[in-house]
């Protein structure tokens, strides 16, 4: 008789990562769920990681309001998993002790059942305290080992004997768990590595401990490591449901489903009704912009091994920012970039860290321009990395970021913190007079300065959907115009958008008349933009914060504006001292490179 292989199904938090750059609305997707309830499925992944953060920074939703959507519609015994980064929890930094409880108890209270809980550094260390915590507030904790081939040439981790020795540190430090993830986000772990690896953990594990292993279909062999999984033991696999699958995301359930018809081992579910509720997901997700990377098998994968759920991520970011052709030279970059760092496991942060700091090296000059969690993992802020970073490396981290190497302890660096923890995150919502909760002080924690404009009612909506023929607006000469535009000029893009006989152009306002054509068309700003020393963009971003105001002084070098872009904030410096004339932006704002965006009188 065949063995029933269990599922969990991803495509609500790791399909929407690995498809959308998680920016995907609640309401949208819940008639899915309840589908795939209808169909048998009991097992859900259903927040944590990037969708955690994602919703409050594009989806202008609540975290917590989510989990208890899905929950309701899930019913009440499904199995709702989310994913948590060790010390880091669901941010993209390390938290003290007092968050990564609070983490585990909100998301206790919001209707988690299981809590996937990985380093990317496969440093245990940084498992114990979340483990315990997970376990104390009624959570199942499923601990991982995070997986992924190096580029060829490589040696010294991630094989099947540095997996074994990992386990054998989390059964030595006596981390509390129900399960244990073998996680590649990357999907480049080959598949005799995975099948010595289980068969190893096998013969480690206390008989009955459920293994998972995890993959996702970037190379084109997510259902090959499956089966390999499934021979060495695995007793559970994760896979997505269209069109969240293939490609970036985890395999289709019915592609699995196939591949094992005639072997040993079948899925407990029944493939006709999950059909059915993968109709009416397609449908759900219809009108989401689907970019073309998310479906392709990448062969540079193997030497560059971004995971899926970063993959369209950052490329969704750089079309945000008009920089996509440059794409194929950072991917090409990153191979270096894992090579020199220490072989961190490429998963969030530590692939965010990777992809960062190869588009420095292409966007800057190579190893000019440190990204600030490249330069501090390779200096030992985030943990032990698996082998030694780079010598070279690490010295000019150190000299370009002004850092030491340490050997200290995250963890009792953020105890040490007085910026850290619960009660500055209680001191920033008191002094912007929002209510002290429990799930607003995580809320801060987690999410910083966004996380207060969240709650302020201030962050903008960037979810992309397929654009619809936008309405039409009558000229003077009887004609029409589009209400929001993209103009392109000298490779530059401008968004514009048009409302009555105003138009704004990147955030700056102009009053503007539609007329047949001529030479005395000259649209006047109503936000100056005369003479003065220009303060210009280095390259294309968001405006994150405005930290000088019209008649605020300046010393040159003192930071005016700051961009975000690719998730890393960029301090704009005043090109000489002077008094601020004009701020030419808003907060949320797009800005292409070189775009003047404030002057100095």
């Amino acid at each position: 008789m065949a063995k029933n292989i269990d599922v969990m199904i991803t495509a609500f938090r790791d399909g929407f990562q690995s498809a959308y750059g998680a920016r995907v609305f609640t309401p949208d997707f819940m008639p899915a769920v309840e589908a795939a309830r209808d169909a048998g499925i009991r097992h859900f992944e259903a927040g944590g990681g990037a969708r955690y953060q994602s919703l409050y920074f594009y989806s202008n939703e609540d975290a917590f309001d989510m989990m208890d959507t899905f929950r309701e519609k899930a019913g009440p015994d499904a199995n709702l998993q989310t994913l948590a980064r060790g010390i880091n929890v669901v941010a993209l930094d390390s938290q003290p002790r007092d968050i990564i409880d609070l983490h585990a108890k909100m998301f206790k209270k919001h209707g988690m059942t299981t809590i996937r809980n990985f380093d990317a550094l496969n440093d245990v260390n940084n498992l114990i305290d979340s483990g315990r915590s997970i376990t104390d507030h009624g959570l199942n904790h499923e601990v991982c080992v995070t997986m992924m081939a190096l580029p060829p040439g490589c040696t010294g981790a991630h094989d099947a004997e540095f997996y074994a020795k990992t386990l054998d540190d989390i059964l030595a430090a006596e981390i509390p768990f129900t399960s244990v993830c073998f996680k590649d986000a990357s999907g480049t772990a080959y598949p005799s590595t995975i099948h010595e690896t289980i068969k190893a953990a096998r013969k480690r594990l206390p008989e009955g401990t459920r293994i998972v292993y995890h993959t996702h279909d970037t190379a084109g062999t997510g259902v090959i490591c499956y089966h390999a999984a499934i021979e060495a033991g695995a007793d559970q696999i994760d896979l997505s449901m269209a069109p969240c699958s293939g490609g970036t995301c985890q395999p289709d359930v019915a592609s699995m489903w196939h591949a094992l018809r005639g072997t040993d081992y079948r899925l407990d579910l029944d493939i006709d009704k999950v059909m059915e509720a993968e109709a009416v997901f397609k449908d759900c997700m219809s009108d989401y912009f689907m970019p073309p990377e998310a479906k392709a098998v990448e062969p540079l994968i193997p030497w560059s091994p971004m995971p899926g759920g970063a993959l369209t991520a950052n490329t969704q970011m750089m079309r945000d920012n008009g920089i996509l052709d440059r794409y194929p030279e950072v991917i090409d970059a990153m191979g270096e970039v894992v090579r020199l760092g220490g072989f961190g496991t490429s998963v969030t942060p530590v692939s965010q860290f990777y992809f960062q700091q190869a588009f420095n090296n292409v966007m800057f000059g190579k190893w000019e321009k440190f990204a600030e969690g490249y330069g501090k993992m390779v200096l030992g802020y985030f943990g032990k990395t698996p082998v030694a970073p780079d010598p070279d490396i690490v010295k000019r981290a150190a000299e370009k970021m002004g850092l030491e190497p340490t050997t200290e302890s995250p963890l009792e660096m953020d105890e040490a913190n007085p910026e850290k923890g619960v009660a500055p995150a209680v001191a920033k919502l008191e002094a912007e007079g929002l209510p002290v909760t429990d799930e607003n002080t995580f809320i801060v924690a987690a999410c910083g300065a966004k996380g207060i404009s969240f709650l302020k009612g201030e962050m903008k909506t960037n979810v992309r959907k397929i654009e619809k023929d936008a309405p039409a607006a009558a000229s003077s000469a009887g004609g029409s115009v589009a209400d929001k535009l993209t103009v392109k000029v000298g490779g530059d893009k401008f968004v514009v958008e048009f409302d009555g006989d105003k138009a704004t152009v990147n955030g700056k306002s102009y009053d503007v008349s539609v007329s047949e054509g001529g030479d005395d068309a000259s649209p006047s700003s109503s936000g100056g933009g005369g003479g003065g020393t220009p303060v210009s963009a280095p390259m294309p971003g968001a405006v994150f914060d405005i930290l000088k105001g019209p008649g605020d002084s300046v010393e040159e070098g003192e930071t005016v504006i700051v961009l975000e872009a690719m998730k890393m904030e960029m301090a704009i410096a005043a090109p000489s001292a002077g008094v601020v004339s004009e701020i030419l932006v808003s907060k949320g704002d797009q800005v292409t490179s070189g775009q003047v965006i404030a002057t100095l009188g």
